[in-house]
């Protein structure tokens, strides 16, 4: 075992995504940021299309922006995080400007703002159309490389939270090294990945997730797992599934099937629109995007190409002009509600761990996320975890070499989280999905964070937001589920030998 001396003491962030930089940038000290591959790469924050919503725009406003997002949670948003998150837009998108964002603008004084599904205004901040993501991540990784404060550790992942008596004490590396600690801040990701053929990259199976609870931390509303309407529909041989943005329904684009008829609502939030194709797709239909241009109507107006160029390109890579052909699509997994448990300084329950980005659960989406929320939560809980760190007492650490704890497996289980798990769920698929899984818990990670999600989806006997259960339909929970490592193992040991 070697344990990284020169680091001893400062914040380790696991996660190089936009949440992950927010919070590095905002500290005032030094600290590691672990990062899974070369900053910028295989990170979700630089897949997103849409862009980052905030009410800036002159028809819009804090409070229209949480209404819509209080709307797409279905009852379940924590409404003190929702007005705290949301009212942070404005100066979110200020700083990314000074940050160097080149968000695509309208006018020298005036932002470009798409308009997305369930969002009353046009409001999405975007950087050249579809490029947003990768836009914001390009500015952010500048600032980090100018800054001799972060240093970076390529190709590393956190792989245990090494935990004393309920508080942080240090952690362990995929590389077998060990950094003494007491604050460790979870920025890797969801757990999209462990779903076939989700939208995420093949990185964010939950480890973070399964690291906290691990170590005793609390997780929040594990049920609640997204599937985005329009994923292209093409082979993708178990890789990540290209996504079409919900921008390009909200720019004019029709939802139709191979006779050319509509079938819903393409505006609706995105978990009844999801629902609707998943419905349609089973009677034996296949489903398309219509965004050929058109002069009249209710048409897609503008060349598809020019206004989406990076998902033009993505089709063309598997024979589609979206210029001229219609586009395949297909719901997939693409964002998780559910994470680590956190209070809106992104403090988890155990002492020296905090969370922020997909990982975390704050209660912004409740049982639902309106679409581009989830970079404006990245950036502004990056900034308030760092907030948090910089007034925290400093702890003194020990150096003390701990006991490694025992390698752990990653199986995949893909296939049977879609069936058992997936965007129409019922009683028995959820049951037997948690039998599978819970033999395997305590020495399998991706198996822990898909048995709290079968758990807790068992556990709501209702379908609301993102969690549909057939068996179940009519609301009736209004509590939000949190549970520990214990509990998570105690559920299922007790379906298992039911």
């Amino acid at each position: 075992m070697i344990t990284l001396t020169r680091f001893a003491g400062w914040p380790v962030i696991a996660g190089a995504g936009l949440a992950g930089l927010s919070t590095a940038l905002h500290l005032d000290r030094p600290c590691v940021v672990l990062s899974p591959s070369p900053l910028g790469e295989d990170a979700a924050s630089a897949l997103a299309q849409g862009g980052l919503a905030a009410a800036i725009g002159p028809d819009d406003d804090v409070a229209l922006h949480v209404q819509d997002t209080l709307a797409a949670g279905d009852g379940l948003c924590d409404r003190q995080a929702v007005e705290a998150i949301i009212g942070a837009g404005p100066s979110a998108v200020a700083t990314l400007l000074d940050w160097g964002v080149a968000f695509t603008r309208k006018s020298e004084t005036q932002l470009d703002l798409h308009l997305e599904a369930a969002h009353s205004r046009a409001r999405i901040a975007h950087v050249r159309g579809d490029g947003s993501g990768a836009g914001i991540m390009q500015a952010l990784i500048r600032q980090v490389k100018a800054s001799p404060r972060i240093v970076v550790l390529d190709g590393v992942t956190l792989d245990h939270i090494h935990a004393v008596e309920g508080r942080v004490r240090g952690v362990w590396l995929n590389t077998g090294q060990f950094i003494p600690t007491n604050t460790c801040i979870l920025a890797c990701g969801g757990a999209g990945a462990l779903y076939a053929g989700a939208t995420s990259p093949g990185s964010n199976t939950g480890r973070g997730l399964a690291a906290a609870a691990r170590a005793g931390a609390r997780l929040a509303d594990m049920e609640f797992v997204q599937f985005h309407p329009t994923a292209l529909d093409v082979e993708t041989r178990g890789g990540r599934s290209p996504l079409i943005s919900e921008a390009v329904r909200g720019a004019g684009a029709v939802l139709v099937d191979e006779t050319g008829a509509r079938f819903t609502d393409e505006l609706q939030p995105r978990d009844r629109v999801s629902r609707a194709i998943a419905r349609h797709r089973l009677e034996g239909h296949r489903v398309f995007l219509d965004a050929r241009s058109s002069k009249g109507g209710k048409g897609f107006r503008q060349v598809f190409s020019r206004q989406f160029p990076g998902i033009a390109l993505s089709c063309s890579q598997h024979g589609i002009d979206p210029d001229r052909a219609l586009i395949p699509v297909r719901p997939a997994v693409h964002y998780h509600m559910g994470g680590v448990a956190t209070d809106l300084h992104g403090r988890a329950s155990l002492a020296g761990l905090w969370a922020c980005g997909e990982v975390a659960c704050t209660g912004l989406h409740g049982a639902n996320r309106l679409a581009s929320n989830s970079l404006l939560e990245a950036f502004v809980m990056g900034r308030a975890v760092a907030w948090d760190v910089n007034n925290a007492a400093r702890e003194r650490h020990s150096c003390q070499d701990p006991v490694r704890p025992g390698r752990l497996s990653s199986a995949s289980f893909g296939t049977q989280m879609e069936k058992g798990a997936g965007i129409l769920r019922d009683h028995e698929g959820l049951e037997a999905l948690s039998t599978y899984l819970a033999p395997l818990v305590q020495r399998d990670d991706h198996a822990l964070v898909g048995a709290a999600i079968a758990g807790a989806a068992l556990r709501r006997r209702e379908s609301r937001g993102s969690h549909w259960r057939t068996d179940c339909q009519s609301p009736a929970e209004t509590a939000r589920f949190q549970f520990t490592l214990e509990e998570i193992g105690l559920q299922a040991r007790s379906l298992a030998y039911a």
